[in-house]
């Protein structure tokens, strides 16, 4: 499968390794396209959103749903559209208190399958779970093949089938992205970002 990830900082490298490791084609789409990379090709962002079986969003999420609407979203249609990001401003809270980046993606693409994934710890940790013990990671969207498809490739990154919960619609994105505010507080006092969550079933 060909992943294009838009952005090609920290997260886009993290679940780029990830998933070239498990035999995936990964592209990176910047705004500055060709820039040097000695392990992935870069092209402009309209050219991964086009090139993309699937495409992840690994923009800043505070200029994600400027960035991505911004483009010619044709290419988008009936693809899946993983969002990754925590739109979060720099003086920190949220960008979307009563909504989600997902929710807003959704609305704005209409054409594209949003699904919310990978936000919720470390992009160290959501790329390869065993750095943190026991864990969990969360799905959220309207597609029920769109989800099935990101479990697919959580399961390539490591992440076990019981590990995944899938909360439902786009609209339960929100519960997800706005734990960024937890798990900040949660790294000022265990003075590591080496954790997660884990969701303990009796």
């Amino acid at each position: 499968m060909k992943i294009a990830i838009l952005g090609s900082g920290k997260v886009a490298h993290a679940l780029g390794g990830g998933w070239k490791k498990a035999g995936h084609e990964v592209v990176f789409g910047a705004r500055e396209a060709g820039a040097a990379d000695p392990d992935f090709a870069v092209v402009s962002l309209q050219e991964a959103v086009a090139a993309g079986d699937v495409v992840v969003n690994a923009i800043t999420g505070a200029a994600a749903l400027a960035v991505i609407s911004g483009l010619d979203s044709g290419p988008l249609e009936g693809k899946v559209l993983l969002d990754a990001s925590n739109a979060v401003p720099g003086a920190g809270g949220l960008v979307y208190p009563n909504s989600s980046l997902a929710e807003q993606l959704q609305a704005a693409l209409p054409g594209a399958r949003v699904v919310k994934s990978l936000n919720t710890a470390a992009i160290e940790v959501q790329a390869d779970p065993s750095l943190a013990g026991p864990a969990t990671v969360f799905v959220s969207g309207d597609d029920a093949d769109a989800k099935a498809l990101v479990r697919g490739l959580l399961g390539d990154l490591g992440w076990a089938d019981e590990a995944i919960i899938d909360l439902g619609g786009v609209a339960t994105a929100r519960g997800p992205e706005h734990y960024i505010l937890l798990f900040f507080e949660t790294i000022g006092v265990l003075k590591t970002p080496y954790f997660n969550i884990h969701i303990s079933r009796h």
